[in-house]
């Protein structure tokens, strides 16, 4: 237990310098209006090249991405069947599933899903 313990708290130490260390080297110093400019050739752009974004559109693809892990996560249920207990492997699957449907219940309910308003 004293091992574990010790190999994650030094994983932890060593990830968070090394995250630390790498904020700041990676800092640029140089501001120039040419590197800042969406364009690197030197002419002028046209027009802006921040358009704007469709924050329904994120938030669909986000909740899009979290139901396909967790889908991904239902794959292997079906193929730990025959390794446990059929009302173990029986109540784990059902409270998932049931989560499932809990977390699109609510989305549907706070009309996260509804494309055009």
């Amino acid at each position: 237990m004293f091992y574990l313990m010790f190999i994650s708290s030094l994983t932890l130490i060593i990830s968070s310098i090394v995250m630390i260390l790498a904020s700041l080297l990676s800092k640029k110093t140089i501001m120039d209006r040419e590197k800042n400019s969406p364009y690197e050739c030197g002419f002028d752009p046209k027009g802006s090249a921040r358009l704007p974004f469709s924050l329904r559109f994120f938030l669909i693809a986000v909740i899009f991405l979290i139901f396909d892990v967790e889908i991904t996560l239902l794959l292997p249920i079906a193929s730990i069947m025959t390794l446990s207990a059929l009302t173990s492997w029986l109540f784990t699957s059902l409270t998932f599933l049931l989560i499932l449907l809990l977390g699109l219940y609510y989305e549907w309910y706070q009309g996260a899903l509804q494309w055009s308003d």
